[in-house]
């Protein structure tokens, strides 16, 4: 994924002492199983080393977009940054050959603006990204009106509230029960401008 300068300010991340670790660690482990170094995933995604050590300490946490721009540079689906769960069935496929996933055993992570994410996917699922995400009002995918673009071809659905997506030439209001698709790479911005969470339900299918 590429990004201006202009964008890359607007993506950063504010410091937050008391933050959960869980998302960095994920990062950490996912870049020295790619044997990355850091410096070489901060030239990936156009930012420090520094910046790199302290989304993997937890010191700031990422934006929905900066996520997606590590798990693009690390070359691994979106939900294998949610937890190591989902390097494996969270329960042994039974003899009918199906993976269960018991409600409460995928965590949510919260990113930078309160942005929230659950995997949906129970276990491995290769080449799709099925998962749940939570946007409070004022929240966006992006820290500010810059667009952004990312791999695969993206289906979401909206469960409740209402849910805002810019592209280059128009704006799409979703409401709860509506649908929409289109490629990652169409440069795009999602953010609530509501006044009640926004919870939607996303595909991302890669080549």
């Amino acid at each position: 994924m590429s990004q201006s300068p202009v964008a890359e300010a607007a993506a950063a991340v504010e410091p937050d002492a008391g933050a959960d670790t869980g998302v960095g660690t994920r990062i950490r482990e996912l870049r020295q199983a790619q044997n990355m170094s850091a410096r070489a995933l901060a030239k990936a995604l156009g930012i420090s080393p520094s910046a790199v050590s302290q989304i993997e300490r937890g010191v700031m946490q990422p934006s929905v977009s900066r996520l997606i721009a590590i798990t693009d540079a690390l070359g691994v689906p979106l939900v294998a940054a949610f937890d190591p769960a989902s390097d494996r069935p969270v329960e042994p496929a039974g003899p009918s050959g199906f993976t269960l996933q018991r409600a409460g055993q995928s965590p949510d992570i919260v990113l930078d603006s309160g942005v929230s994410f659950r995997r949906l996917t129970p276990g491995t699922s290769p080449g799709v990204d099925y998962f749940e995400s939570v946007y409070p009002p004022g929240a966006s995918a992006h820290g500010a009106d810059e667009l952004f673009h990312h791999e695969g071809y993206e289906v979401g659905t909206l469960v409740a509230g209402e849910l805002t997506i810019d592209f280059e030439a128009e704006r799409v209001i979703l409401r709860a029960g509506d649908a929409i698709s289109y490629p990652c790479s169409v440069p795009h911005r999602l953010h609530n401008t509501g006044t009640v969470d926004a919870v939607a339900h996303w595909l991302i299918v890669h080549a």
